[in-house]
């Protein structure tokens, strides 16, 4: 039986190792200009090559761990020890790139290296020597498009010679020689057994000189590992006075010099001096004041074409043709043909298609919003916006990190969540992983289409305005949480690499939309519709002197449970059974939410189309006190409180405990009652002029959120004192 060769693919954030998978494998990976989009490894069989298995692991710019993607990707390499490493680097961003390639070489592990974005070198002229690379390094260098998927087949039969016959000279840094002599001490005692137990085994595998370079920079996932006596301590301590630097930054400088030189061997710009097209349009989509007008104006924009004109026109004949005359009528009228009971026909069209059909007719809006997220993307300009958020989050306590998983979750909210593992610190890790569903996903579109259309009758500049009430209550929420004991501290380092500007891909966009929309349906498939037939039973049956029966809608077991729990939601104005079932349902999906309303009203087609056959103010109390107020009260709470059960197992996950997910669901369930309270109760009596009890209760509700705001951060004022108590000491 042949060997299944194990290869991880290893490269930087944006230096194309995604899209290098999908053209190696076949797949279809989600592809973005941030870190993040591959927050775990992934597998794949190489099409081109026989029974070699190929694992993309998590973006890294170095074996230093920082971060938990960081931990995964070296984890992987020291446990699992892969056949050999494809190292995938932006030829066009040489010096950060090798940075991770010196250390890989170090390990030991057969290395080929993909020279990426070749196409762009190409184009600007420059000139890349890969002979002299591979020269220096000792290891086989392709040179490859990823996007162009050139150059992919010689690739593969570079790593297969790799694999069968590879070459064992080891990378040597080169390093001072005060470094050189602590780092031959080491490796003489580690021969001599200064292992530990702990984690010995696949240690064991790795060259000496690798151990004793980790052992200098003191790092902390080897203090269980490498035992160094006090009199290394006591060397170490001496190398570092000497130097004058701790022992990280003088092997990272060391780095750095010897990238430094063999740059200037190995690439040659053709014209140095010159701005290129990416700089000149940096000016301006990065200009300090003109950033974020930019960034608003462009969201503007997407969502006006997604949801008010080429969205809303798709999504028209969707609901009015394919969802009501062809799959609801039609199916009515074939069931009833052949003599199907009333109650299998009313469950097929009433039920399971109206419910469904209620959320996929919204599928055109999704895919145009897609497609325009995706575009911007691919072009590198959302890559921009991470780094222009920065500016404006690291005032508030968060990183630009954090809008990396908010970006990502506007198509869903668990990889979102999963994508918050790429943020340095623990406390900023667990507040983004809280708080980025505040975003808009995919499933809380047809909400916001709903009341954009159905009550704020197709306003143009509705949609966008709810995907900035995201990004505002993150913000709110960095404020309130940085100033508890749980989430103090500064907030994460953001290290990124703006990507060139350059045309998205057919290929790249149709992955990204269809895998998102994919998702959807899956979802439309299995979870909506069993919620649409339990929905239906309960709307349609209640219990009666004789038993379980068919009743009026007031009178089923929907209305009953809504009833018993409509109370919770008066204060904030929608406190009827209808409104009370579409919101507890929308914590198993969200696109429940109008699942639910379809069902209960009977909807044909359209869910909109109740306001254009004037049935609002008929068909129940839910319609019949729905205002513009009240409409945005109903849409602020399902939109910021707890998300899906699949996002809340994605946070359990993130969080790593079941308190601080209980936690997160609570905070976010708080947030959004009290947001939608302050709303609602203070709108209502401005517009009324009526001042009630809960109006009372809204302001003072308000005067505690102002306090959590404003008041003084506890952690900067005690480093204040400590640092004046040093003083006079």
């Amino acid at each position: 039986m042949t060997k299944m060769h194990r290869v991880a693919l290893v490269g930087n954030p944006n230096s194309g190792k995604t899209t290098l998978f999908n053209a190696l494998t076949g797949a279809s990976q989600h592809v973005g200009n941030w870190p993040g989009v591959t927050v775990e490894k992934k597998e794949g069989k190489i099409r081109q090559s026989h029974g070699t298995m190929l694992v993309d692991l998590p973006g890294i710019y170095s074996l230093s761990p920082y971060t938990q993607e960081e931990r995964i990707a070296r984890d992987y390499l020291i446990s699992q020890r892969p056949d050999a490493v494809i190292n995938i680097i932006d030829v066009s961003n040489l010096e950060r790139n090798l940075y991770l390639t010196t250390q890989i070489l170090e390990m030991g592990i057969p290395v080929v290296i993909a020279a990426n974005m070749m196409d762009l070198v190409e184009k600007r002229g420059d000139r890349f020597d890969a002979a002299k690379l591979s020269k220096i390094f000792a290891c086989p260098v392709v040179e490859i498009s990823a996007l162009q998927e050139k150059n992919i087949d010689q690739l593969v039969k570079v790593l297969e010679r790799q694999i069968l016959k590879p070459n064992k000279s080891v990378f040597s840094l080169p390093l001072p020689p005060e470094v050189d002599h602590w780092l031959s001490k080491i490796e003489e005692d580690i021969k001599q057994g200064c292992f530990q137990a702990l984690g010995e085994a696949p240690y064991r595998t790795l060259p000496l000189r690798w151990l004793s370079i980790k052992a200098f920079e003191q790092d902390s996932l080897l203090e269980d590992v490498v035992d160094l006596t006090k009199e290394d301590m006591n060397l170490l301590q001496e190398v570092e006075d000497l130097l004058d630097d701790d022992g990280q930054s003088i092997i990272s400088s060391a780095r750095y010099d010897f990238l430094a030189d063999i740059f200037k061997q190995i690439y040659v710009k053709k014209e140095p001096d010159k701005i290129s097209i990416t700089d000149k349009i940096d000016k301006i989509v990065t200009h300090r004041f003109l950033a974020l007008p930019i960034f608003i104006a462009v969201m503007f924009v997407v969502y006006f074409i997604s949801i008010s004109t080429i969205g809303t026109l798709m999504t028209d004949f969707v609901n009015d043709v394919v969802v009501a005359e062809w799959a609801q009528e039609g199916s009515r009228k074939l069931l009833e043909s052949i003599g199907t009971s009333s109650w299998l026909v009313s469950l097929v069209s009433d039920g399971i298609i109206a419910g469904v059909g209620a959320v996929i007719g919204f599928l055109p809006q999704m895919a145009t919003l897609f497609i325009l997220l995706a575009l911007l993307e691919q072009c590198g300009y959302m890559a921009r916006i991470a780094f222009v958020l920065d500016r404006v989050f690291r005032k508030f306590g968060l990183s630009g990190k954090s809008f990396i998983p908010m970006l990502i979750g506007t198509g869903c909210s668990v990889p979102g969540i999963m994508a918050s593992r790429t943020i340095e610190h623990e406390s900023d890790r667990r507040m983004t992983a809280i708080s980025c569903s505040f975003m808009p996903c995919s499933a809380k579109l047809p909400i916001i289409a709903f009341v954009a259309g159905a009550i704020f009758k197709g306003a143009w500049w509705f949609a966008p305005l709810t995907y900035f009430m995201g990004i505002f209550s993150v913000i709110l929420s960095g404020i309130i949480l940085k100033k508890t004991k749980r989430f103090s501290g500064d907030p994460a380092p953001f290290i990124m690499e703006l990507p060139e500007y350059r045309l998205p891909s057919i290929k790249g966009v149709v992955q990204s939309v269809g895998e998102r929309l994919a998702s959807f349906i899956k979802k439309a498939g299995t979870i909506i519709l069993l919620s649409s037939m339990a929905i239906w039973f309960l709307q349609t049956y209640g219990w009666t002197g004789q038993g379980i029966a068919e009743v009026e809608i007031n009178q089923s077991f929907l209305a009953k449970i809504g009833n018993t729990l409509a109370w919770l939601f008066i204060p904030l104005g929608f406190g009827d059974w209808q409104s009370t079932v579409a919101t507890f349902t929308g914590l198993l999906a969200k696109e429940n939410v109008m699942t639910t309303f379809a069902i209960i009203f009977g909807v044909q087609g359209d869910i909109l189309d109740l306001i254009d056959e004037s049935a609002w103010s008929t068909l129940s109390a839910v319609t019949g006190h729905y205002t513009v107020i009240t409409g945005f009260s109903f849409l602020a709470f399902n939109l910021l409180c707890a998300p899906c059960f699949a996002a809340i197992g994605a946070m359990h996950r993130e969080l790593g405990s079941a308190s601080w997910t209980l936690f997160g669901v609570f905070y976010q369930t708080l947030y959004a009652y009290s947001f939608s309270l302050i709303f609602y109760q203070l709108a209502s009596f401005v517009s009324s002029g009526v001042f009630t009890l809960w109006t009372g209760v809204a302001i003072v509700v308000l005067l505690v959120w102002l306090f959590l705001i404003f008041r003084p951060d506890p952690d900067k004022k005690l480093s204040g004192i400590r640092s004046q108590a040093a003083l006079e000491s």
